[in-house]
């Protein structure tokens, strides 16, 4: 039962998931040129390409700075060392089941640097949150303030909704951790109990995890430190909405200020959709769908974002990779750790 349990939750769903992409990517593309598409690919301006990688490797520095930042108070680490840690979690995606990369980087760090593993984690979902947030109030400048492209429905109002529906969840979310961190490191609450029971069915020491776990719900003393967090998950997003700038200019696409934001909320919100109803390439299919909506001809928008999709998986599987190997982890023991810890998750 639980080999059929697995084989349909990493296996059936995806494929079934990867089917419907192909679909809707077909129906988005049915009058593509491919004999245009391939032109464009053969005069696409190499540079623009360059900046294009170069910008995604920034974007992850900029995290790891960042997750510094939340770290500090724990033990100073280098931002280097967590933007290799973060590629590596991206990396072993590669591997291992889709969405455990934060196990992985938490795991990867926690055995470098002598620490707690769930207190890591818990850094990396504070991150996530802060990002979350973050991401809220730009879907919220784009409704406002951007110049939406008019289609059936109002777009305006379906981002605003969603970009409050973020903001409240993480926003609550984030309120919520650090609310109930003291009262979840006691052992008296029925809620403390009733993990404690959980975690001693999946052969885990309840009372040491919840220690752990509420030892990373932390935020830097320093003020300084607290607005570089703010700061650095600003920047993620304004240097993430430039990569269909650097791939539009390298097929001779320039756009709007706001269309590259919208660009970026849309895909996002797009590839959020489908981790929840577990249908791969969310990103791609909302930022075909988005392009579509700007007027970008359909040759010249999937080559933006062919470019988009193999420069950032050729960076993080071969940054990623290569820093696992350097850091001496063996890749196998690697992957049965991380499947153990997704296992009593």
């Amino acid at each position: 039962m639980k080999f059929l349990r697995a084989l349909f939750i990493r296996w059936i769903i995806p494929i079934l998931g990867g089917a419907v992409a192909l679909a809707v990517m077909f129906y988005l593309y049915r009058d593509l040129d491919f004999d245009r598409f391939l032109a464009g690919v053969r005069s696409a301006n190499l540079w623009w390409v360059a900046m294009l990688a170069a910008t995604i490797l920034f974007e992850q520095f900029i995290s790891g700075w960042k997750w510094r930042q939340l770290l500090y108070d724990l033990k100073p680490i280098t931002s280097l060392r967590l933007t290799g840690a973060l590629l590596a979690g991206y990396g072993a995606n590669v591997l291992v089941p889709i969405g455990i990369s934060p196990l992985v980087r938490s795991w990867l760090v926690a055995r470098l640097e002598g620490l707690k593993m769930a207190t890591v984690l818990t850094t990396t979902i504070i991150s996530r949150f802060i990002d979350g947030v973050m991401f809220a109030l730009f879907a919220g400048v784009v409704a406002v303030a951007g110049q939406i492209p008019q289609i059936e429905g109002n777009l305006a109002l379906g981002l605003s909704a969603a970009g409050m529906f973020n903001l409240v969840l993480f926003g609550g979310f984030l309120w919520v951790m650090f609310r109930f961190r003291v009262i979840f490191a006691h052992d008296g609450p029925l809620l403390c109990r009733l993990f404690d029971w959980l975690s001693a069915r999946l052969g885990g020491n309840g009372s040491a995890l919840r220690a752990a776990l509420c030892h990373g719900v932390i935020w830097p003393r320093g003020v300084w430190r607290r607005i570089a967090v703010i700061a650095a998950s600003f920047a993620t997003k304004s240097v993430a909405a430039t990569h269909f700038l650097w791939a539009g200019l390298a097929v001779g696409v320039t756009l709007q200020v706001f269309d590259y934001l919208f660009l970026m909320v849309f895909a996002g919100f797009a590839m959020i959709l489908s981790r929840f109803i577990r249908v791969p390439g969310g990103f791609v299919i909302g930022s075909a769908f988005a392009l579509q909506i700007l007027g970008v001809p359909d040759e010249k928008a999937l080559i933006m974002i062919l470019f988009t999709q193999v420069m950032s998986i050729l960076l993080v599987v071969i940054f990623g990779l290569t820093i696992l190997w350097q850091s001496g982890v063996d890749i196998r023991t690697m992957a049965q750790s991380v499947e153990k810890s997704d296992e009593s998750a």
